[in-house]
């Protein structure tokens, strides 16, 4: 009769050591794919962020109002969109279309404003657009790792203004609901590198 012959202590170890080496690719290729696949995850939230950011800013650019604010005090009026080196906010603005389902007695023009904060676009608006010292804005942060803002303005004459609105050279009751004919809106973002939208408003 034959022995039935196993197999040797060699032979199982170097079953054991291929089985290992198979193994050790097969983690390495998966945790490849989940690298991967969370970065491909992260970079799709960001550029959603992006996008509701970017949409944020074009609903209220494309619905500029030009009704004037009443400063603070009472004593002054804003024009209906200020921008300028030397105001509280990088831009403000009257801004229409608020909807008002409830029937709730107010408006439909509000006031908005954008800001660039520490790398932070900041969105403010208010209930009113007349506020007093004591009205309070509600502010949205709509995007992080913002390194550049800029903000163009063109006039209905087709002339580029940089950074300033109204003109230095408009004056009088036409200042204050004088609306740019287009905005160029340009962000400079630390990951995605520069996004830029041009808006035609609603004048």
């Amino acid at each position: 009769m034959k022995r039935c012959r196993g197999f040797t202590l060699i032979e199982i170890l170097v079953a054991v050591a291929i089985v290992a080496v198979i193994g050790v690719i097969a983690l390495g290729g998966l945790s490849q794919v989940i690298q991967q696949q969370t970065l491909a995850q992260e970079r799709a939230d960001r550029w959603r962020e992006i996008q509701f950011a970017i949409r944020m800013v074009m609903q209220d650019f494309a619905q500029i109002h030009p009704r004037p604010a009443r400063d603070e005090l009472g004593d002054g009026w804003q024009p209906s969109v200020v921008a300028s080196a030397n105001a509280q906010f990088a831009l403000e603005l009257s801004r229409g279309g608020w909807a008002n389902p409830t029937g709730f007695p107010r408006g439909s023009v509000l006031r908005v404003a954008y800001d660039w904060e520490d790398g932070m676009l900041v969105r403010y608006h208010w209930p009113v657009v007349d506020r007093a010292p004591g009205t309070l804005p509600i502010r949205t942060e709509l995007l992080d790792d913002v390194a550049i803002v800029e903000l163009n303005f063109m006039d209905q004459g087709g002339n580029w203004h940089q950074g300033e609105w109204p003109p230095i050279e408009m004056a009088g009751p036409e200042r204050l609901v004088a609306r740019p004919r287009l905005i160029d809106f340009t962000l400079e973002l630390e990951d995605f590198g520069r996004v830029w939208r041009w808006v035609e408003t609603g004048g």
